[in-house]
C-alpha cells in the first residue's frame, strides 16, 4: 500500500506551487513573513518602552506606526481612508524607488559586462595593435613593453576572438610587469571592420597581425588584412602593417592585401633558413636573437657628416662603442658594400650600437695589431653529411636551404615516421638516395636526400645510425597528424633528443644538433650538449615582426639577411682572422674581416659556450677589447653566401617609398 506523504511533506509542495504562480505570489509571501516579523517586534517595543500609551487603542496605533516606519508604509493614523492614502503613496513611492534602483543596477551590470567583453572602443594615438592570437603574441608584446621602457607612455592594444579577462591573466603570467606600457585588450574577431575599428587602427603607430597556430590558417590574416583595408581611409591601409604567412601560396594575396606600406614576412621560409644556416653554424640563432630582441644591441642609421669622403673601410674601424654593417644611401639599405666604398654627404652608415644616439666616432686604427692577423686559410669543399630526425611542414624548406650550399657529393639522411615517397617528394632539391641516377638538383649542388623510415624516440632507430659520419643533426617537431589524440608538440622533440645525447655520451663525439621548438618554456629541457643550437619556430619571427613594427625602415636589411642569397649572418673560425693562443684586440678582428670584404661584430668564445643566457655570445664589443682567441673561438661577421653566389628568390619583401612632397 502506497505510503501518504506527511504533513511537511504537503506544505513544502503547497509552498512550492505557490511560488510558480508568479511574481505575485512571490510579492505576497515577502509582505506575510515581513508583517509575521515587524509586527510582533513592533508590539513587544511598545509594551515594553516607558512610554507606551495607556489606552489599547492608543498601544494598537503606536504598534501600526512603528511597524509603517520599518515597512515605509506612511505610518498615518487617523480615519481608514486616510490610513489607505498614506499606504499607496508609500507604495508608490516603494515601486519608484526600487525600479529605479534595478534601472541603474541592470545600466551597470550590462557596462561592466560589456567592458569584461572587450567591445569598447579605444581613443588612443601612436599606440600599436596586434591582431590575433598565438604563441608569438608573447614575444611581440614583450618586445613592444621593452621597447616603450623609455617613453613617458604608450600602448599596446591586441584584439583576439578570445575572452578578455583570459587574454589579460595569460599576458599578465607570460610577459610580466609592463612598466609605463599599457596592455588593453579587445574580444572579436580581427576579420570583422566593425569590430576592429574598436582599436582605433588609423590612429596607431602600427599594426602587427599574428598568424595563427593552425598550419592552415593564413586564408585568416588576409582577411584580417583586408579588414583592415576597409576601416582605412579610401578603401586602402593608411598604417605601417606587419603580417606574417605561413604558406607562400598565401604570400601574394596578403601582400596585395597589406598595401604599398605593409611588409609580409615567410614565417615558414625564414625559419627554415635559419634552420639551415644554424645546421652548419650551431650557434646563429643566438645571433639573430640577441640582434631582434630590444634588450641587447640593434641596427641603427648614423649620420656622421664628417665622414664624407672617406672609404667605408675606414668608418669599420671609426667607431668605439659601435659596428658599422653598411650604408643608406637615397633611403635604401646596403649592406657590407666594398671596403673601398667613399661615403657621399647624404649617406648615413647602419651600425649596432646600444641605442640610437650612442655611436661615437672614435679613431681605432692605432688599436690594430698586424701581426696577429691570420693568413688565408684555403676553403673547406669536402662533402657534407647531414642527419634530419623528424618530419613537419618545414622539412622540405629546410631540406633545400641546405642543398642550395652543399658541396658536391653531400648526403642528406632523412628518418622520420613519415611515408617515404612523400620524403623523396620533398627532396626535389636534391636526388633522392633511391633513384642512384646522380643527378644534381636545381636548388643547389650534386646531393642526395636519403630517405630511412623509424621512430626516432626509439633508442634503436638512433643506435642503428651512424652519428659519428654526421656533420650535423636536425631535430625537427613533429606535427599532429589527422585522427590521432593531440600531443604537446614539443614533447616527441624532447624524448629524441634525451636519446640523441645518451648516444653522444656513449660514444665520446659531441654532434652540433639543431633543434626546433615549439615552446621556449621547454627550452631549459632540452637535453643539450656545448654544441647544440635551439631554434625556436615562431618566436624569431615574433622578434623579426616587433622589430619592423618599431623601425618599419629597417624591413629592408632584414630581407637582406633572411633572404635566400646575398649578405648574411655567419659564425667562422677566429682562426681565420687572427693568430689563435696569442691575445690581442677586437679591433685587429674587424681589420682582418676588412680585408675578407666582411664585416666583424661580434664573438664567440668556446669556453664560455655553455653558460647561460649568453652562452658565450658577443656582440658589438668594444674596438679596444683584447682577449686571448683559442682555435673553438668563433667570429660572428655580415659577408656574402658562403660557398656560391645563390640567385636570390627574397625573403621579406623591400618596402615600396613613395616620392616626398
Amino acid at each position: 500500500m502506497e505510503q501518504r506523504p506527511g504533513a511537511g511533506a504537503r506544505a513544502r509542495y503547497w509552498f512550492d506551487t505557490t511560488l510558480a504562480r508568479g511574481t505575485s505570489a512571490l510579492v505576497g509571501w515577502l509582505v506575510l513573513v515581513c508583517l509575521a516579523v515587524v509586527v510582533p517586534a513592533s508590539a513587544a517595543l511598545v509594551w515594553t518602552s516607558g512610554h507606551a500609551p495607556a489606552t489599547l487603542s492608543g498601544k494598537v496605533a503606536a504598534i501600526w506606526h512603528l511597524t509603517g516606519e520599518t515597512m515605509r508604509l506612511g505610518g498615518t493614523t487617523g480615519s481608514p481612508a486616510r490610513v489607505a492614502l498614506s499606504v499607496l503613496l508609500a507604495l508608490v513611492a516603494l515601486v519608484y524607488v526600487s525600479t529605479l534602483v534595478g534601472l541603474i543596477t541592470t545600466g551597470l551590470t550590462e557596462r561592466l559586462i560589456a567592458l569584461r567583453r572587450g567591445r569598447s572602443k579605444l581613443l588612443e594615438r601612436g599606440h600599436v595593435v596586434v591582431l590575433g592570437w598565438s604563441e608569438q603574441v608573447f614575444t611581440v608584446v614583450g618586445e613592444l613593453v621593452a621597447a616603450g621602457a623609455n617613453q613617458r607612455r604608450s600602448a599596446v592594444a591586441i584584439l583576439a576572438d578570445r575572452d578578455k579577462t583570459a587574454m589579460e591573466e595569460s599576458l599578465q603570467s607570460k610577459v610580466g610587469p609592463t612598466g609605463r606600457t599599457r596592455l588593453i585588450c579587445r574580444s572579436g574577431p580581427s576579420a570583422d571592420p566593425a569590430v576592429l575599428a574598436l582599436t582605433s587602427p588609423a590612429t596607431a603607430d602600427s599594426v602587427i597581425v599574428l598568424p595563427p597556430d593552425a598550419s592552415r590558417s593564413d586564408a585568416d590574416v588576409v582577411k584580417a588584412l583586408l579588414a583592415l583595408r576597409a576601416t582605412g581611409r579610401g578603401g586602402d591601409v593608411t598604417v605601417p602593417v606587419v603580417a606574417a604567412v605561413r604558406d607562400s601560396g598565401y604570400l601574394l594575396a596578403a601582400r596585395l592585401a597589406a598595401g604599398s606600406r605593409g611588409v609580409v614576412l615567410e614565417s615558414d621560409t625564414v625559419t627554415a633558413r635559419l634552420i639551415a644556416q644554424a645546421a652548419r653554424r650551431p650557434g646563429l640563432s643566438l645571433v639573430h636573437r640577441d640582434l631582434l630582441d630590444f634588450a641587447g644591441d640593434e641596427f641603427y642609421p648614423a649620420a656622421h657628416p664628417s665622414l664624407a669622403g672617406r672609404e667605408f673601410g675606414e668608418a669599420l674601424l671609426s667607431y668605439g662603442n659601435a659596428s658599422a654593417v653598411g650604408l643608406i644611401r637615397g633611403g635604401v639599405p646596403w649592406l657590407n658594400p666594398p671596403a673601398r666604398t667613399v661615403l657621399e654627404p647624404d649617406d648615413q652608415l647602419l651600425v649596432i650600437a646600444a641605442d640610437d644616439d650612442t655611436a661615437e666616432l672614435a679613431d681605432c686604427a692605432p688599436l690594430v695589431d698586424e701581426r696577429s692577423v691570420a693568413g688565408p686559410r684555403p676553403p673547406d669543399t669536402r662533402p657534407e653529411r647531414l642527419l634530419v630526425l623528424g618530419w613537419n611542414r618545414r622539412a622540405p624548406l629546410v631540406l633545400r636551404e641546405w642543398g642550395r650550399n652543399a658541396p658536391p657529393g653531400s648526403v642528406a639522411d632523412v628518418v622520420a615516421d613519415e611515408d617515404e615517397a612523400t620524403v623523396r617528394a620533398a627532396c626535389d632539391g636534391g636526388d633522392s638516395g633511391d633513384r642512384g641516377d646522380g643527378g644534381g638538383g636545381d636548388d643547389g649542388g650534386d646531393w642526395t636526400c636519403v630517405a630511412l623510415r623509424g621512430d626516432t624516440t626509439r633508442p634503436e632507430t638512433l643506435a642503428g645510425l651512424d652519428l659519428g659520419s654526421y656533420d650535423s643533426v636536425i631535430v625537427l617537431g613533429q606535427e599532429p597528424r589527422a585522427g590521432e589524440p593531440p600531443e604537446e608538440p614539443d614533447t616527441r622533440t624532447l624524448v629524441t633528443l634525451l636519446v640523441l645525447r645518451h648516444l653522444e655520451q656513449r660514444t665520446g663525439r659531441e654532434l652540433p644538433v639543431v633543434t626546433e621548438l615549439t615552446d621556449d618554456g621547454n627550452r631549459p629541457l632540452a637535453p643539450l650538449g656545448p654544441g647544440a643550437d635551439v631554434i625556436i619556430s615562431g618566436k624569431l619571427i615574433g622578434l623579426l615582426m616587433a622589430q619592423i613594427s618599431q623601425n618599419h625602415h629597417l624591413a629592408a636589411v632584414f630581407d637582406e639577411l633572411f633572404s635566400a642569397g646575398g649578405t648574411q649572418l655567419h659564425l667562422r673560425s677566429a682562426a681565420d682572422y687572427v693568430v689563435t693562443g696569442h691575445e690581442t684586440s677586437f679591433a685587429t678582428v674587424v681589420a682582418a674581416a676588412r680585408d675578407r670584404g666582411e664585416c666583424a661584430i661580434g664573438y664567440r668564445s668556446r669556453a664560455e659556450a655553455r653558460r647561460a643566457p649568453g652562452y658565450g655570445l658577443r656582440l658589438n664589443p668594444p674596438k679596444a677589447d683584447r682577449r686571448r682567441w683559442s682555435e673553438g673561438d668563433e667570429v660572428v661577421v655580415v659577408a656574402g653566401e658562403g660557398r656560391r653566389g645563390a640567385v636570390r628568390s627574397g625573403g621579406l619583401p623591400l618596402p615600396r617609398r613613395t616620392p616626398r612632397g
